[in-house]
Order: structure tokens, then C-alpha cells, then sequence
């Protein structure tokens, strides 16, 4: 969590890109998590079928490989 400009705990506001054949970001969405584990843990559980970036500002956390059912 960090401290907002009011003062107030927030929760790191991480996104989520889902990428597309050439590696361009096709769809985005928000995820709010406590740690980058947590965000991490959040995106694979999405099971997205295209490989997505998370990232927390500038900086990449994590590239999430396309989910393949077994």
C-alpha cells in the first residue's frame, strides 16, 4: 500500500496489457493488489488466452504467458 497525495492508503494500481499476434496491446485492464505477487497471482488467475505484461507504472512486472488448458 502507499500513501496517496490526501493522505489516504491506496492499494498500487497495477494493469494489465493483453498483447496480440504483433506484440501490440490489444485490451488493458486494472488490477488492484497489495504486492507484485499478489498482482502476479491475480493476472494468471484471469486464464487469459494471449500473452498479457503487467506492469505498476513505468516498470514491467511480469509477462503472463497465454493460459493453455490442459
Amino acid at each position: 500500500m502507499h500513501e496517496s497525495a490526501t493522505g489516504v492508503a491506496t492499494m498500487p494500481d497495477y494493469r494489465l496489457y493483453c498483447l496480440d499476434g504483433a506484440n501490440k496491446i490489444s485490451r488493458a485492464e486494472w488490477i488492484d493488489a497489495k504486492s507484485d505477487e499478489d498482482a502476479i497471482m491475480i493476472a494468471r488467475s484471469h486464464e487469459k488466452p494471449v500473452t498479457c505484461e503487467l506492469w505498476l507504472g513505468k516498470r514491467l512486472v511480469a509477462r503472463i504467458p497465454a493460459f493453455r488448458p490442459a
